[in-house]
């Protein structure tokens, strides 16, 4: 079943990557380059599943992630993260992340993560 996906990620590139390959199964109702942009399009777009980097400016995806989990408990974030990033994935899932995937992404891993998330 098709969510609604929002895509935060400070690179053009990865939210261009991530759009591709969501496109053809679910909708993508918004998309953010900053933590701060996140919170703002998340309570406008009201997503089903959010794909938020860890690593951005302003406000990183893990201060995000709380601040929408803190406002929406049942949110479903998933953690676009580098294979290196080890240790802030483990903050992300204390502050609620409800899963991730690594770079560079997998149609299937993608997908799979989004259906995992919103199962629970």
């Amino acid at each position: 079943m098709p969510e609604n996906v929002m895509i935060v990620d400070d690179s053009d590139f990865m939210r261009n990557l991530l759009r591709e390959i969501l496109d053809e199964e679910h909708h993508i109702v918004g998309e953010a380059e900053n933590g701060v942009e996140a919170v703002e399009l998340y309570r406008e777009a009201e997503p089903n599943v959010v794909m938020m980097d860890i690593a951005m400016p302003i406000r990183d995806g893990i201060e995000a992630t709380a601040a929408i989990k803190d406002e929406s408990p049942g949110a479903s974030v998933i953690m676009c993260t580098s294979v290196e990033q080890e240790e802030m994935m483990k903050e992300a899932i204390k502050a609620g992340a409800d899963g991730y995937i690594t770079k560079p992404f997998q149609k299937p891993n993608v997908l799979e993560a989004i259906d995992d998330a919103v199962a629970h």
